[in-house]
């Protein structure tokens, strides 16, 4: 899946926004209904979105809550009969005699599915639909809030392109869910053990904020890091391109946040008795 379309997957607010967008299913393909022009069957879903009937079930079933906030219904008994005789919807259904209930779809369900469904291309050119900036931010947001959109859906632009460049496709996927929530003003909602951890950020967390020291002890630290790690086996992460304080590019190790702990032991090893302040000048 490309990294733009997680933005409806990911995000059900986002997916909210555009619950009534109805009109982009015709746009991307011709969505046929049952004979009442109202609801569509599993299998009418299933073959728009050119998918198995297995596939929506199973989505279905992990989104029912959302899908029957937008429509979805499913009929048994009584109301089973009156859909195949018409007397409820106004149109008979042809069903056969041993279905023992039905699962219903409006056009608004289907538009929902196509924003939670991977691994369809029809799906993913309904979410591109939804996805212009325009979209993302309504008109009555403010300048402020577009403008976040516009960055975001800029920054996972070049993400996209980045990507065969990127090694670790791990912190790439979350590095993405992370912009995206940012750019529709949300928390992202990933592990936060998962988070990317920069060797330059852990030293400015640790007081080394001097643009010279920086680039004095960062390539030195990632090395003991590494060295660490590999003493303790504990597996390295893949690669990814990183930008030095000088402003050169170069690849370094996707650290994440479960490696925190290598990072302070090598910290208190190498380098806290230069940087951290004595406990009698810290108040301790």
């Amino acid at each position: 899946m490309a990294i733009l379309d997680q933005a409806l997957v990911e995000s059900r607010t986002l997916r909210a926004q555009h619950s009534t967008r109805t009109d982009v299913l015709d746009r991307v393909k011709a969505l046929s209904l049952l004979p009442d022009n109202t609801h569509a069957t599993t299998e009418i879903v299933a073959g728009y979105y050119e998918v198995d009937t297995e596939t929506v079930k199973k989505l279905v079933q992990r989104n029912r809550d959302e899908l029957t906030e937008n429509g979805l219904r499913v009929l048994r008994g009584d109301a089973l009969r009156e859909m195949k005789q018409g007397t409820a919807e106004g149109q008979a259904v042809p069903l056969p005699g041993n279905v023992n209930s039905l699962t219903l779809f409006t056009r608004r369900t289907v538009l929902n599915v196509g924003q939670l469904l991977t691994g369809s291309p029809i799906a993913e050119r309904v979410r591109r639909y939804l996805l212009d900036v325009e979209e993302i931010a309504p008109a009555e947001l403010r300048n402020a809030a577009i403008e976040r959109a516009a960055i975001s859906r800029a920054q996972l632009h070049m993400m996209a392109a980045a990507g065969p460049l990127v090694r670790d496709q791990v912190w790439l996927d979350t590095k993405a869910r992370v912009v995206i929530a940012r750019g529709l003003g949300e928390e992202p909602e990933i592990d936060p053990a998962d988070q990317p951890l920069y060797v330059p950020d852990y030293l400015r967390e640790r007081g080394v904020t001097a643009k010279r020291d920086l680039a004095s002890i960062q390539s030195w630290f990632g090395r003991r890091v590494a060295a660490l790690a590999e003493a303790h086996g504990v597996d390295l992460p893949e690669k990814r391109t990183s930008e030095l304080p000088n402003g050169s590019l170069r690849e370094t190790l996707a650290w994440t946040q479960r490696h925190r702990p290598l990072f302070d032991e090598v910290w208190d090893r190498w380098y806290a008795a230069d940087y951290d302040p004595p406990l009698a000048l810290a108040g301790v």
